[in-house]
This record gives C-alpha cells, sequence and structure tokens, in this order.
C-alpha cells in the first residue's frame, strides 16, 4: 500500500454566494457562520472532510469570498514585488480588511490547495454575472484545476431541467480553459447521488501521486453512505412491516342486563363506535411510529430530530391520494399516511372519547372508510374473535408516502441548519409510484407478513421492494448516475 496522503480542496467564490452553506453541506456540521450578507467568513478555514484508517485526509478550504474582482487582479499581479508587498500587507490590512482578506484566501488555495472548487449562483445568468471574466483570471493565476459547482439551483426539479442548467453554464465557461468541469452541488437540496458524483469527477484531477491515497478517501466516503443508505431503507422497511402486522381486537359487547337497558334505550356504545375505537388505535399507534422511524432518519443523517413533524407536514403537502375519495377526505387519508395526523387526545389510547378527539377520530376513519372498507381496514376473525388491520392499498400508499420521507430526507442540505420548507417537490410522487408498479404484487408480501408462520419471507420481501423501489426512484431521478449499490448487510 502506498504512504498516506493529504489532499486539500479549496472553495472560492464570489462573495454571498453560499460557501459556507455548501461547506456545512459537505462536511455535515454546522461549520463557520452563515448569514446573508457579504463577507461573512473572514479567514480561511480548513474542515476535514474524509479520512481513511491508513491515515489519508482529505481536507476542505472555506476561504473569504472575492468582492472587488477587477481590483483583486491588478493587486495579485504586483505580488511579486515589494510594492505590491506594502500595498498588501499594510495599505490593504488596515484599511481595507475585506480585500486583504480575499487576497489572503488566493494566497491559501495557491499553497495548499491541490483542486479548486469555484461556487457560481445557478440562479442568474451566466452571462450576466459580470465578475466572471476577471475572477477567470485570478483562478489561472493560481494554477490548480478548477472545477465550477452550481449553487442555489432552487427546489429539486425533473432531471432534463437540472441538465438543461449545468449545460448552459458548461457552454459559457468553455471559454475558460481553466475550467476542467462543471458539476451541480446545491447545498440546499442536494443528494448523496450528487456527492458521489462530485467525489468521482473530481478525484480524476488529483496529482497521480495521491491518486492511490485518494481512491481509499473515496472508498471510505462510499462505505459510510452505503451503510447509511441501507440503515435507512431497514428502519423504513420495519415499520412498514410493523404496519401491516398490526391489528386490533374489536372491544366485545357486554352482556348483562344493564347493558341490554342501555342499548334499549340507545345509551350503549354501537358496533360502530366498537369499530372506530379500534381503528383510532391502529392509526394512533401507526402515527407513533411513522414519527419515531422519521426521527431516526434525521439523526442517521446528522440532522435536528426536532424536525420529525415538519418533515412529515411537508410530505403530506405534497402527497396526493389516488382513491375516490372528496378533497376534506383526501386531506384526512394524507394525514394518515404520511404521518402528520399525530395529536388525536392521549384518552383514544386509554379507551376513552372526548368530544374534540371524537370528531378528529371521526374524521379520520370516516377518510380512510370512505372509499371502501377494504381500502382503509380490513376485518378479520380469529378465534371467534373480530380484529382491525390496514388494508392492503392503505399499506401501498403508506409505502410510497414512506419513500418521499427518505428523500425528503436525503436531499436536506446542512447548510440551512433546521428542515425548511421545498424538500419534496410533487414529481416526486409520480416516479415513487412508477417504481413501486415495478416491485410486482404486494398483496403476498402484507399476506405472509401477516401469517407467524411466513412472517419472516414476507419481511425479506418487503426489505427487497423497499430497496428497490428508491432505488429504482434515484435512478429515474439522477439518470446517468450510477448507484453502485451494494447487497445490504445481512
Amino acid at each position: 500500500m502506498s504512504d498516506p496522503v493529504q489532499i486539500q480542496f479549496a472553495l472560492i467564490s464570489h462573495t454571498n454566494n453560499g460557501k459556507t452553506t455548501l461547506a456545512r453541506t459537505l462536511v455535515g456540521v454546522d461549520v463557520g457562520e452563515v448569514r446573508d450578507a457579504a463577507h461573512v467568513t473572514v479567514f480561511a478555514e480548513s474542515h476535514p472532510l474524509l479520512t481513511t484508517d491508513a491515515g489519508d485526509t482529505l481536507h476542505l478550504w472555506d476561504t473569504p469570498g472575492f468582492g472587488d474582482s477587477v481590483r483583486l487582479l491588478k493587486r495579485l499581479a504586483m505580488s511579486g514585488n515589494p510594492i505590491g508587498w506594502f500595498l498588501r500587507e499594510v495599505i490593504d490590512r488596515y484599511r481595507d480588511r475585506p480585500f486583504w482578506l480575499s487576497q489572503q484566501a488566493l494566497r491559501t488555495a495557491k499553497d495548499n490547495a491541490d483542486v479548486v472548487l469555484y461556487l457560481v449562483n445557478s440562479s442568474e445568468n451566466p452571462s450576466d454575472a459580470g465578475y466572471l471574466p476577471a475572477e477567470m483570471k485570478i483562478l489561472e493565476w493560481l494554477g490548480k484545476p478548477v472545477v465550477v459547482l452550481l449553487n442555489q439551483l432552487g427546489p429539486p426539479r425533473p432531471a432534463s431541467d437540472e441538465q438543461a442548467e449545468q449545460a448552459r453554464w458548461k457552454q459559457h465557461l468553455d471559454q475558460f480553459t481553466i475550467v476542467r468541469d462543471v458539476l451541480a452541488m446545491d447545498a440546499f437540496a442536494r443528494c448523496w447521488v450528487h456527492e458521489r458524483v462530485f467525489y468521482e469527477a473530481v478525484g480524476k484531477l488529483v496529482d497521480e501521486s495521491k491518486r492511490a491515497g485518494y481512491a481509499r478517501l473515496f472508498a471510505a466516503w462510499e462505505a459510510n453512505n452505503q451503510h447509511r443508505f441501507h440503515e435507512a431503507m431497514r428502519l423504513t422497511a420495519a415499520q412498514l412491516a410493523a404496519a401491516a402486522q398490526d391489528s386490533q381486537p374489536i372491544e366485545e359487547e357486554e352482556k348483562s342486563l344493564v347493558k341490554s337497558a342501555m342499548k334499549a334505550v340507545g345509551l350503549a356504545k354501537t358496533d360502530r363506535q366498537r369499530q372506530e375505537k379500534a381503528m383510532a388505535q391502529l392509526v394512533e399507534r401507526l402515527n407513533i411510529n411513522i414519527t419515531a422511524t422519521t426521527t431516526q432518519l434525521l439523526k442517521l443523517h446528522h440532522l435536528d430530530p426536532s424536525s420529525a413533524a415538519k418533515v412529515n407536514a411537508r410530505v403530506l403537502e405534497n402527497f396526493s391520494i389516488r382513491a375516490p375519495v372528496d378533497k376534506a377526505q383526501a386531506g384526512l387519508l394524507g394525514a394518515v399516511v404520511s404521518g402528520a395526523a399525530t395529536g388525536l387526545s392521549a384518552d383514544l389510547m386509554a379507551g376513552g372519547l372526548t368530544f374534540g378527539a371524537g370528531a378528529i377520530l371521526g374524521g379520520l376513519v370516516g377518510a380512510l372508510t370512505m372509499a371502501g372498507a377494504a381500502w382503509g381496514f380490513n376485518t378479520t376473525t380469529d378465534r371467534n374473535r373480530t380484529t382491525m388491520q390496514f388494508a392492503d392499498e392503505f399499506l401501498r400508499s403508506l409505502l410510497v408516502t414512506s419513500v418521499l420521507r427518505y428523500l425528503a430526507v436525503a436531499h436536506f442540505g446542512r447548510g440551512r441548519g433546521n428542515f425548511v420548507e421545498s424538500e419534496a417537490p410533487p414529481f416526486w410522487q409520480q416516479e415513487v409510484e412508477r417504481a413501486v408498479a415495478e416491485q410486482g404484487d404486494l398483496a403476498g408480501a402484507w399476506q405472509a407478513l401477516r401469517d407467524a408462520g411466513d412472517a419472516q419471507a414476507g419481511r425479506a420481501r418487503l426489505d427487497a421492494v423497499v430497496l428497490g423501489a428508491t432505488a429504482s426512484t434515484l435512478t429515474r431521478l439522477y439518470p446517468g448516475h450510477p448507484l453502485a449499490l451494494s447487497q445490504p448487510p445481512v
């Protein structure tokens, strides 16, 4: 094995283009300060991106942004003579600190960087970015290979739209020979699929003497993401299996003289009330489980676990019910399958029914049964006792929203801190439903999970469905970006 290597990337851009935000996303922790203002980063800071057991390290330098690029270029041209040194270290350092910091950032990149990552604001037209020609000359002065990263791409869009925007920038930047590649790397809406393409592309620009070490670093990154992906799939499948296997006995009608008298005058619980109570208990357990799973997914991705409710609300907002129910019923039904229907009164679980809880309960179970009892709930009789379970079609919708929830978490850019809007665009649902349809008839999997003698085979089938549907969705969202997914650990 070759000796350990130290590789350094320098992240450079015009001021206030989102360098520190992207650095947080890549590093995976809250580094630096993020504000909508110029010159927030005042010193060049190095952060570890990847390490290996062999001692290889990959560091990312977050540098102060360029301000007056034209003036900066002129100053750099004087850097090799005494007058240039005096202007930089005496005049600029004390009278124009942001300008001095820009020069320091470039000196850091020139001295330390193996590859320069130049970040641009993709929301603006490249021909309108007047600072680009001067900054490209500055990058030429560095004498390092440059990869342009497109930031601020906005919410996730269909692949064809994103590829068109990437092609537009690449065409404009082809005039600058220093640019070796143009990649999409949005700090707000990137997925680990984006990062894999990034690490592969940049690795080709590392000096030949360091490529063996870089290969070890990339392998470590890939192993970590493989583990995280398969663990996310395991959590998702476990939550779905629990819903498929869950059941709630319907209370038996008490046989007594008092109960008979109450029934005669209309005061006793009806069969419908007992069924609704069983439905409510199933729904409540389901939502508790969904919230717990969402929290675990956020922790797995090193995100704020308190954002679970926001994630589920966002999935609900972008999920459309495909069932013959009206708009109000569809909204309530969507709340159930997305995990956003938490908040039912605790006394439901204890067996009580307040007026407020009863109203919520009636809406939820009404939405589930309006399209037909088989769509929302099934009843079975076992040992002369009737139980309530979630129906197959309901579980199928639950599978779709579970994949959408994973996508929402996996696309979250760490740079923003807490989870915010725009992580579950509506076109995702169509792609997920197509991927689920490819998995074949799921009825056998649900039934196997409910059958104690075949539950293990049912769980294996469900694990394969969740993995297959999610991988197929990612492949459709990012065509041409190989996932290279290994088999999950046994």
